[in-house]
């Protein structure tokens, strides 16, 4: 599943492909791609902004009549989602799109049939054709208004943005709080945005293994250090392609050619020589160094 360092990337690359284009039509090929209580033609007409990202939820920004509307906010909830919700705002701010596991948008030229994975289809003014492809069907986009956003449990359960937060924020979502910390990393409502292979990364750099339970401020400040410097390399690799991921351009990323423990179970450690074991966390397969991170 693309995380955030891939939606990102998918956002930047798509950007000056999309940034100004107007939605003229729009088709649905799957019905189970779209959800939520705005139906998609209320998008139609809708201007493009720039593309954005909150966790690994991507966005477009839709503007009617030159005048863009602001979501409110999930981790400032006080007052802004009831205002919403009580006014019943249904201006239309734009798209989410969540990737999910096969998950791509790309941009097309005029004229452009859908293709054999082709979910939900814009026409743009340009002729341009913006497809949301995905092999899997695990994939969703809505309309977005103030209203809907405010009344969507997901969106209103996402936790901060790593690379928003300081050190001391982010030691604070964690203070606690029960449970194995690779889980707790991986729990959107705890920090938005951190999947599988960037819980290994960063806590293999900070000396974690993931098993670890309560650990100390000290060690999570050390901990946020080391998931920003994972994903920032990430986005600046483009993301990590291990199987479908592809930027808005095509292109595959290459932070996979720096993972030091992710997918390498078994195989030497680059930093001791140790051999690197696995186990499972939250569902999920998990590498460690067994000699690197003892705490």
């Amino acid at each position: 599943m693309p995380e955030l360092p891939e939606v990102e990337t998918i956002a930047r690359t798509l950007a000056p492909q999309v940034e100004g284009r107007r939605i003229v039509a729009c088709e649905l090929l799957n019905p189970s791609t779209f959800e939520g209580p705005i139906l998609l033609g209320k998008a139609i007409g809708g201007t493009i902004g720039r593309p954005g990202r909150r966790g690994k939820l991507l966005l477009l920004p839709l503007a009617f009549n030159g005048e863009p509307v602001p979501l409110p906010d999930p981790v400032r909830p006080s007052g802004s989602l009831a205002r919403h919700l009580a006014s019943g705002d249904e201006r239309i701010t734009g798209l989410g799109f969540h990737l999910k596991m096969t998950g791509r948008l790309f941009v097309y030229p005029e004229g452009t049939p859908p293709e054999k994975h082709t979910r939900l289809l814009f026409d743009l003014d340009d002729g341009s054709r913006l497809f949301f492809d995905d092999a899997r069907k695990f994939g969703y986009a809505r309309v977005l208004s103030p209203a809907s956003v405010a009344a969507w449990p997901f969106w209103n359960a996402l936790g901060p943005e790593p690379l928003e937060m300081d050190a001391d924020a982010f030691a604070a979502r964690f203070a606690g709080r029960r449970g194995k910390i690779k889980a707790l990393l991986l729990d959107q409502s705890v920090i938005a945005g951190c999947g599988n292979i960037y819980a290994d990364e960063s806590l293999f750099r900070a000396g974690i293994r993931p098993d670890a339970q309560l650990v100390s401020p000290d060690r999570l400040k050390r901990l946020h250090a080391a998931l920003r410097e994972v994903l920032l390399e990430s986005i600046d690799a483009c993301g990590s392609s291990i199987r479908d991921y592809r930027t808005a351009r095509g292109d595959a990323g290459a932070f996979q050619n720096a993972f030091r423990v992710y997918g390498r179970s078994g195989r030497t450690c680059l930093e001791c020589g140790a051999s690197l074991e696995s186990c499972r966390i939250a569902g999920r397969a998990t590498v460690f160094c067994p000699n690197c991170q003892r705490v």
